[in-house]
């Protein structure tokens, strides 16, 4: 069986932290229309909530990715499947940062956001994007649509990436004998 190097604790803790965020906001959009009707807004609010942490949350995978690059993909790994890798990563990181950018920006452009404030867990006051809920009524309803578009297909480009991200490990995992799982898992040994 090959080494393969670990990430850093940070990164895996990011990363699980990340995962679990976006797991999370999966369940709870597709299950808030079986939510009772007077419950369905805190399910809602509760979305908003974990994406924006998962937005922070990415924000620092990226800096720290910056300041601490990964360690090298096995010397085993074909060429297609070292640039496949990297362009999933960085595939990943624009929908982990787009998606709940687009959400926050459809949030702000919703005609009822003046009348329903924000805040984070129902704790701490967020603030909607400023410049898009002092539009006219007009064009923001018409970025309400827009952005409301580009969150679901970010949604949908989530589960294609996720579903190759986890494919690939699995393959590296089981058919290539590398140990890719130890890579990112918050219990694997140090080395």
């Amino acid at each position: 069986m090959a080494q393969s190097a670990r990430y850093t604790q940070t990164a895996i803790v990011l990363h699980w932290l990340v995962a679990l965020g976006m797991l999370l906001n999966v369940v709870l959009i597709w299950t808030v229309d079986y939510v009772a009707e007077d419950r369905q807004r805190s399910v809602i609010d509760l979305h908003k909530s974990i994406g924006i942490t998962v937005l922070g949350l990415a924000l620092l995978r990226i800096l720290w990715r910056y300041a601490n690059p990964p360690p090298p993909l096995p010397a085993g790994f074909a060429g297609w499947e070292k640039q496949a890798s990297h362009v999933a990563h960085l595939a990943l990181y624009a929908v982990m940062i787009g998606l709940p950018l687009s959400g926050w920006l459809h949030d702000s452009a919703w005609k009822d956001a003046a009348t329903h404030p924000m805040s984070l867990y129902n704790l701490v006051p967020w603030p909607r994007i400023g410049f898009i809920q002092s539009m006219e009524p007009v064009a923001r309803e018409r970025l309400h649509g827009l952005f409301g578009s580009v969150h679901e297909w970010l949604g949908t480009t989530l589960y294609v990436l996720f579903a190759l991200h986890v494919g690939a490990a699995l393959k590296h995992q089981f058919l290539d004998r590398y140990p890719e799982l130890e890579r990112m898992s918050p219990f694997g040994r140090r080395d």
